[in-house]
């Protein structure tokens, strides 16, 4: 009478390690992966502050030659 709910009981139990051992090696990773998407983000955004700055330097200096 008990076999299938003791078959149901341990599949339950062994889901609830699998996803605590998974947490457990996914969550560094996750916290890589932003980590890493951040970086990415940052250097972007420094990259097009240089070009715009560079933009900027050389149409003020286009500007004066004309004049």
């Amino acid at each position: 009478m008990f076999k299938p709910l003791l078959g149901v009981a341990a599949t339950g139990i062994a889901a609830v390690l699998a996803w605590k051992l998974m947490a457990i090696v996914m969550l560094p990773l996750l916290g890589l992966a932003i980590g890493f998407v951040a970086l990415m983000i940052k250097l972007v955004v420094v990259f097009f502050v240089l070009v715009f700055a560079f933009w900027l330097l050389r149409r003020s200096s286009h500007s004066e030659s004309i004049a």
